[in-house]
């Protein structure tokens, strides 16, 4: 396996720490990563805003189209792709695969 191949697994919380309909800051390991819950499902992507560098994680998330929004200029993001579904964003954020096991919920970074 190539250095380009190499994943590593790190749990940011446990299953109760984000309420439902919420999200919430990590930063692990030089990334800035927003945690959103939906339900028993949860979602990573970059926490910054790629319109204008805000956090992400103090927006909203909406569960209906599971997207998070931006609390500064109102623009969202898909949790599934990264992708920005309104202006003024136009550029989408990272996203990145979620692990469950038990009550941990980890991340996997590059």
């Amino acid at each position: 396996m190539s250095a380009a191949d190499e994943t590593r697994t790190e749990v940011l919380c446990q299953r109760g720490d984000v309420p439902d309909g919420e999200a919430r800051r990590f930063d692990v390991e030089g990334h800035r990563i927003a945690l959103a819950r939906i339900g028993d499902d949860y979602y990573a992507i970059g926490d910054r805003c790629s319109h204008q560098n805000y956090s992400l994680a103090d927006g909203w998330v909406w569960p209906d189209e599971c997207a998070l929004e931006c609390p500064q200029h109102s623009s969202s993001f898909d949790l599934r792709t990264g992708k920005p579904n309104c202006f003024p964003a136009t550029q989408p954020v990272p996203v990145y695969e979620i692990r469950i096991s038990g009550d941990d919920v980890a991340v996997v970074l590059p």
